[in-house]
């Protein structure tokens, strides 16, 4: 059986692997289905349909699978999907998908969520990201792999952070992020490329070369940004390496609504 503790309350219908751990005064309600490996601190609540995957770290005062912070949300069965690996630091709040956003709010594999998080209703999140404390996601925002967070960034519905992009502490995110961009500020604009960052994972030279020159055609050289897709398109042909990461960056750029934009 979990090891459950004698003070927590988890509801018969919830569906917890043998080796789940939960803590001192926690609340586990009916929807919840645990995986193996995975430990809920004590005083936290995971509601709603909440599934969450297997060898997760979720510490105290967490509050899981609640329903959106949306009026128009009436009751429907929508949900929180956590995947593995995680950790979850203290008084962080997810809360359920709605209707209109897809039904489902989605975190992946292998991220470090710290304090004070907010996951609002329908965002999805990659895997291996890195989020500060008190970052603020509104509704609907799209986090892909390896984003770092800075502390207090806040982040507007329906924004999309590009893989490998970065904030720093406070910035105050409005429009889309592109892949590999630094930001910082109120709001946010482009500082640099996460380049360090690119380093520590393996990047060759060539791949931070082209990195550079997608930056040079997206901030430096007075393009529209249909012009810098073209610009940075044609990078292959340099940089046969970097095919992916040109193709990463002007997939994510081509999908950018124009009322939105991206951070300049």
């Amino acid at each position: 059986m979990a090891r459950i503790h004698e003070t927590a309350r988890v509801d018969p219908a919830a569906e917890l692997d043998a080796d789940v751990e939960i803590g001192a005064y926690t609340l586990i309600g009916p929807n919840v289905r645990i995986a193996a490996g995975t430990s809920v601190g004590p005083h936290c609540v995971i509601e709603g349909h909440t599934t969450i995957g297997r060898n997760n770290r979720i510490f105290q005062f967490c509050s899981l699978g609640a329903v959106p912070q949306d009026k128009k949300y009436a009751g429907e069965p929508c949900e929180l999907i956590i995947g593995d690996g995680n950790t979850v630091r203290e008084f962080c709040t997810f809360n359920i998908g709605t209707p209109g956003g897809g039904g489902v709010t989605r975190v992946g594999d292998d991220n470090w969520i710290m304090a004070y998080v907010h996951l609002a209703h329908d965002c999805r999140v990659g895997n291996h990201t890195i989020f500060a404390n008190n970052s603020q996601l509104a509704g609907h925002v799209e986090v892909g792999d390896w984003v770092i967070l800075g502390g207090f960034t806040v982040v507007h519905q329906f924004v999309r952070l590009g893989a490998h992009s970065m904030t720093a502490m406070c910035s105050l995110l409005f429009a889309d992020l592109p892949p590999f961009v630094m930001a910082q500020g109120q709001p946010a604009r482009a500082r640099s490329m996460n380049f360090e960052g690119l380093r520590r994972r393996g990047f060759t030279p060539e791949r931070i070369a082209a990195v550079k020159a997608m930056h040079k055609a997206l901030y430096r050289d007075g393009l529209t940004l249909q012009e810098a897709i073209a610009e940075i398109g044609a990078l292959t042909q340099r940089y046969p390496e970097a095919a992916a990461d040109v193709s990463l960056m002007t997939s994510f750029l081509s999908a950018t609504p124009a009322e939105r934009g991206i951070v300049r």
